[in-house]
């Protein structure tokens, strides 16, 4: 019997040019010896995750999710809580596309990624979950959810994550910390902190060096906890991620790898993000599902040696993030408050 393939693509994503090209995509999948339909995503609730769902149910052997990252997001948890799962491919069109970049998929053509899907190549990734949502790149609290809720989604679709560090640039003066109570597989956190990270892949808002060492498929998350709120240590704390990920020593951050994580905020609101959306408030639990859904990648690319280059306007916006940062007076930040991490 031939195999059966389902493009779930959201219209709109990437100023609607997966519309344009939609029929190459179909015609790569069919010469890979697919039978392969099409669905556009509507602006009804969970229309990817429904029909992700249900294609899976009918015995679809591979789904593809075209579109931004939360059409993947939404295709994972379609297909997630079932015991039998279908393959799984992307083709991005969003914004930062995290995902594509930890999986060396080509990010701004279509057609490209649709090839990568047709080799055939790929990795048992680990899931997420967050409480009864899944999630495939990343879980925050603190200042990453205000960035992410505070830029237009207008900016977004058009410059993707700078967009971000242009907001990040406004909001880091105002950093105040948040009350965390963090429980991890080997320990617990107990105090104040400005954010917390919850990463399955090397890639976090467009970023690969914010967790240098990520394995896509052993079981465990990496936890960051950003002990500090004064701005000039988190200057101090960029400039290390950018110089070859060496904030993962520093002793105002927390790195450590776990298979679960329960995150609550006593006395105070933490709104979480995942996979760049708000997923509810903390107390918060999180498990990794190792190995849960098996996805195309270009895994000839994949090795940690493997580094996507970063296109020229995306490093001159960093630089200029960065240099802008720097200009801000010593005092800044807001007081940084005793930590204790038990």
């Amino acid at each position: 019997m031939k195999k059966r393939c389902r493009v779930i693509y959201n219209p709109t994503s990437g100023r609607e040019a997966m519309k344009k090209d939609l029929i190459g995509i179909l015609d790569i999948m069919e010469n890979a010896g697919y039978e392969t339909s099409a669905f556009a995503t509507t602006a009804e609730e969970n229309s990817a995750q429904n029909e992700a769902k249900r294609a899976a149910r009918d015995g679809f052997d591979l789904l593809i999710a075209a579109g931004g990252d939360g059409t993947i997001n939404e295709v994972v948890n379609g297909i997630a809580p079932l015991k039998k799962r279908p393959k799984m491919g992307i083709i991005p069109a969003g914004t930062t596309n995290d995902y594509a970049r930890a999986l060396k998929i080509p990010r701004e053509d279509p057609l490209a990624a649709a090839k990568v899907i047709a080799k055939g190549q790929t990795v048992k990734m680990d899931i997420g979950q967050a409480n009864d949502n899944y999630f495939v790149n990343i879980a925050a609290g603190g200042l990453l959810s205000e960035i992410t809720y505070s830029v237009p989604s207008e900016l977004k679709s058009q410059f993707g994550y700078l967009a971000y560090l242009a907001k990040g640039a406004e909001l880091l003066p105002r950093i105040k910390p948040v009350n965390m109570k963090i429980k991890y597989d080997d320990g617990e956190f107990d105090g104040k902190a400005s954010m917390f990270f919850v990463a399955l892949t090397n890639s976090v808002g467009g970023f690969e060096q914010i967790v240098p060492d990520a394995s896509l498929d052993d079981g465990k998350f990496t936890l960051i906890i950003v002990k500090t709120s004064n701005l000039v240590e988190i200057l101090h704390l960029i400039r290390k991620v950018f110089n070859g990920g060496k904030h993962v020593d520093d002793p105002r951050i927390v790195y450590v790898k776990t298979s679960k994580i329960k995150a609550s905020s006593p006395g105070q609101r933490m709104m979480i993000n995942v996979d760049g959306e708000y997923g509810g408030d903390a107390p918060m639990t999180f498990v990794d599902h190792k190995q849960h859904i098996e996805m195309c990648a270009n895994t000839d690319q994949i090795p940690g040696s493997a580094i996507t280059a970063e296109t020229a306007l995306a490093q001159d916006a960093r630089d200029r993030f960065v240099h802008e940062m720097e200009q801000l007076p010593d005092d800044g930040g807001s007081e940084d408050e005793s930590v204790n991490e038990k």
